[in-house]
């Protein structure tokens, strides 16, 4: 693969960390999810969304490597 996609999706990559990181600090309150009947524990905002976000890129980069020829 050549450099520039790498380095670029490593950037963007790079930014979400850092946004996920400055709302993880501002967003201390705890949070619940609730999906259909369940209801989780309730954990802070930062984390559910850092757990939200990896989940994300897992998805997309086995979407990806599904999907290649």
């Amino acid at each position: 693969m050549p450099r520039f996609p790498l380095l670029f999706i490593s950037g963007v990559t790079a930014l979400w960390v850092v946004a996920i990181a400055i709302l993880a600090v501002q967003n201390a309150t705890a949070a619940s999810v609730q999906l259909l009947m369940f209801t989780s524990v309730p954990i802070p905002l930062g984390t559910l969304m850092a757990f939200a976000a990896a989940l994300g890129l897992l998805t997309g980069a086995i979407a990806i490597a599904i999907t290649a020829k």
